[in-house]
């Protein structure tokens, strides 16, 4: 059998700008492109119900678009390494290409993998897919890591934006014969149906989706991004954050896209927040278990509460709160939340609430579509402040007035809670100041067609003070 190439995709879903293909094309043999949904492994993390859905619509993307360069995606479940010597034995493929992820679990794995395959005489390469530039090449003039983001921002910025490879093939050569693998929806990757069966009136996944989501969003919104990347309600960010989790466009590709607009603050801030992702894969790189452990160590041994009503009425956005419950509301609706308003979910779960920063990054990790290993844990951290270069503790977001800065007329809170439309707007930030006849009129009543607030701000604000007092003792 003809000598042959096996290209595993993981999170790099997408035929331009990947290392490993434009590898597998320059090889010129056979090149069998497989998925393989690995669970199996103890230390891995299992991806959420939303991100599955994602998954699920993206990888029948590729499918599609390896079909019209007339290849296929080959689909398995198992554990890696062993759907690998398999397929190797099956198939005779004396190349195994990928391009690396850098959660701690996965770094294990595929350096066994590559240990393995080589004592075998394969040959394994592997290729920065996901980010400018690999953790380890950004650091100080010292070479120590960064771990404050300003002086990261700098040193990447200083060895300039790398381009996008030319990897997209008209035509990918094919095996005579392929081997027999799974169809996509074996995988089960959306069994409650009723749930994510939203999403599709929100998203489309899948790379050329993505393209055209930028292409949009540099038309539409970049210029002013600086301003309006903070009201909810309105289109003002890229919505990208799913399509990069899954690697269906990569940050090459979309800073490369903007560089030739002529610089503007909303383009420069832009920049920082596809910079901040890469500073988050540094400081998972640097800090593998921060998914579950603060980088600040003396927060382990803050006493966190552990009501469980409290954690319950702020998932299913009741807490009295109307812009905490209409970006909770928004979550569970669309499977994403805006950024402004995650940060101020965040600070109410831990401020407010008390309640430990790792049961709302579990939340958002099954919730959330473009939940991202790095990104969504070093956020979690950053609002609790417990996180390298993070918001200090005692920033506590006021629920009231960010709602009122940022959704000034309540078309985002009255989007995602109705029962709340015909409040007046001077109340729709506290509707339990309204008096009972506005709320008649309104239609309301407190404590039955709306939650009164579950805690006060002013007694919320000082117990956490009190509390961050007592850990700085």
């Amino acid at each position: 059998m003809k000598q042959q190439t096996i290209l595993w995709f993981r999170v790099d879903l997408r035929l331009s700008d990947n290392p490993a293909l434009k590898k597998a094309i320059d090889l010129n043999l056979p090149v069998l492109p497989i998925f393989i949904y690995d669970e199996e492994d103890a230390q891995s993390r299992s991806l959420g119900a939303a991100s599955k859905w994602w998954l699920h619509k993206s990888l029948e993307n590729l499918s599609s678009e390896l079909e019209l360069v007339g290849s296929k995606l080959l689909i398995f479940r198992g554990k890696a390494e062993e759907v690998l010597q398999k397929l190797i034995h099956d198939t005779k493929a004396t190349n195994v290409l990928w391009n690396r992820r850098y959660e701690p679990w996965a770094v294990k794995r595929d350096r066994l993998i590559k240990e393995k395959l080589s004592a075998q005489s394969i040959n394994v390469m592997s290729f920065n897919g996901s980010l400018l530039f690999e953790p380890w090449e950004i650091k100080s003039k010292i070479g120590n890591p960064l771990k404050v983001f300003t002086p990261y921002k700098r040193a990447l910025l200083n060895k300039g934006i790398p381009e996008p490879v030319n990897s997209k093939p008209s035509k990918l050569l094919s095996p005579t014969e392929w081997p027999v693998s799974q169809t996509i929806d074996k995988l089960k990757l959306i069994e409650n149906k009723s749930w994510p069966i939203k999403f599709h009136n929100y998203w489309e996944p899948g790379s050329n989706k993505a393209k055209e989501k930028l292409e949009i969003f540099k038309s539409d919104a970049l210029h002013d991004y600086n301003i309006n990347r903070d009201i909810p309600s309105i289109e003002g960010t890229s919505k990208l954050s799913p399509h990069l989790r899954f690697g269906e466009i990569s940050p090459k590709e979309v800073l490369n896209s903007i560089n030739h607009i002529e610089e503007n603050d909303g383009i420069n801030v832009y920049k920082s927040e596809i910079i901040w992702r890469e500073f988050s894969h540094n400081l998972l790189w640097y800090f593998p278990n921060i998914h579950n452990t603060p980088i600040k160590n003396e927060f382990e041994k803050f006493e966190w509460d552990n009501n469980e009503a409290n954690l319950i009425a702020w998932k299913k956005g009741l807490t009295g709160y109307p812009i905490v419950d209409a970006g909770m509301r928004e979550l569970w609706a669309t499977g994403w939340m805006h950024n402004r308003v995650r940060m101020i979910v965040a600070s109410f779960l831990t401020k407010h609430l008390l309640l430990p920063w790792q049961l709302g990054e579990e939340w958002f990790w099954d919730t959330l579509l473009d939940a991202d290993p790095a990104s969504n844990t070093s956020g979690w951290q950053w609002v609790s402040g417990c996180g390298a270069d993070a918001a200090p503790y005692f920033r506590i977001f006021n629920p009231i007035i960010q709602g009122e800065k940022f959704d000034p007329d309540g078309n985002y809170i009255k989007k995602f809670i109705p029962e709340l439309n015909k409040l007046p707007k001077k109340f729709i930030h506290e509707p339990w100041k309204a008096d009972s006849a506005i709320l008649k009129n309104s239609d309301i009543k407190l404590g039955d067609t709306y939650p009164n607030p579950i805690v006060d701000h002013k007694f919320a604000r000082e117990r956490a003070l009190n509390k961050y007092a007592e850990l700085r003792k």
